[in-house]
């Protein structure tokens, strides 16, 4: 990862962008994909999406999807002293609430606040137990309700915690919203090296960083309505399951620093994963399996079945603590997933097709 790549990655990881109001990293993101992309545009909801085209005018269309949105809280009461009580935007885990600072996007712009915590000679020790979500409560500083208004913020506003990017060691970063910021990173590097390729790839592919994925999927949804791609591959990232307390016989084993990941079943078409696995064993690339039984919990899910079907596959990057402050990731598993994404693009033939096979 060069100085350029990784200042984007660790812009794109600083900037809030949780679901529904994803404009902010929206920006990050097209204004660097811009500088190599044929075609930059969004939609009405905040999807943004390059392209970089293939050899011919009526090539065949791959998107790679991943979405921009990161879980969160929103103000939903404001008391008469000045506190704040919030509900979830996606996933937030209310176990590890308490205790943070957040960043509240008000009208004015960001306001700093912290996850009340009573302090421990105050609780009651003999009930421990995780508080409910309606139990969370944001101080700003303010002493009354006219005071949070003057400071630009009311019911509605969204809010992330305050957890900048940082390196653990030399591969290793720790931040919030790697999920699935880390997804527009890649997508942007693979469109990066295919543009700088002295001969242009067979197929045109379409990189769009999708919004409301932590909520169902939405963005992911209405952008392959619109492009109407011929095959498509989604990323994400997945449990790594190599920290303690993680049960591998119930979860599987996927191991960070040992490659990325393809899902087999369900919406993950048979042959698109093939090929993916032909091309991680033609570059050298180590390959973690994942199976899909019901769903993927993933744009995937979203994307497959849009009007008569677009042949899709999962790839993902080993995470730990997903949905926390402190998500984990190993560099060597980003720089395998898009040095395997640009050699399987570079594989695909101009009369490559994707079908039942019956």
């Amino acid at each position: 990862m060069n100085a350029s790549s990784h200042d984007f990655l660790f812009d794109l990881l600083e900037t809030p962008s949780p679901t529904g109001f994803e404009t902010a990293g929206q920006r990050v993101w097209t204004e660097y994909v811009d500088g190599f992309s044929d075609d930059v545009d969004s939609d009405a909801y905040g999807t943004a999406w390059a392209t970089v085209h293939g050899r011919s005018g009526d090539a065949p269309r791959l998107m790679l999807d991943a979405h921009v949105d990161e879980i969160g809280y929103m103000v939903r009461h404001v008391t008469d002293d000045g506190i704040l009580y919030v509900n979830r935007i996606g996933g937030s885990d209310r176990a590890i609430a308490r205790g943070q600072r957040v960043r509240i996007l008000g009208d004015a712009g960001e306001v700093l606040g912290v996850v009340g915590n009573t302090a421990i000679h105050l609780r009651d020790r003999s009930d421990e137990s995780i508080p409910k979500v309606h139990e969370l409560f944001i101080d700003i500083g303010a002493d009354s309700a006219d005071e949070v208004a003057e400071r630009g913020v009311r019911v509605g506003h969204p809010m992330v915690m305050d957890m900048s990017p940082e390196h653990l060691t030399d591969t290793r970063i720790t931040a919030r919203a790697i999920d699935n910021r880390l997804g527009g990173f890649i997508m942007a590097e693979v469109l990066r090296r295919l543009a700088a390729q002295d001969e242009p790839a067979a197929w045109t592919c379409i990189a769009t960083n999708s919004v409301q994925e932590e909520i169902g999927g939405h963005g992911a949804k209405m952008i392959t309505h619109r492009l109407q791609p011929d095959a498509a591959i989604a990323f994400d990232v997945t449990h790594a399951t190599d920290s303690p307390g993680i049960n591998a016989t119930q979860h599987g084993k996927i191991e960070l620093g040992k490659g990325p990941t393809v899902t087999h079943g369900t919406s993950n078409h048979p042959q698109v994963v093939q090929r993916l696995m032909d091309a991680a064993e033609e570059n050298d690339i180590s390959l973690q399996h994942e199976p899909s039984s019901r769903r993927t919990g993933t744009d995937t899910d979203s994307i497959f079945r849009v009007r008569a079907g677009v042949p899709s596959a999962l790839v993902s990057v080993p995470l730990r603590y997903m949905h926390s402050t402190v998500e984990v990731v190993d560099t060597e598993d980003i720089e395998q997933c898009i040095s395997w994404l640009v050699a399987f693009v570079n594989a695909l033939e101009d009369d490559t097709t994707f079908n039942s096979g019956l």
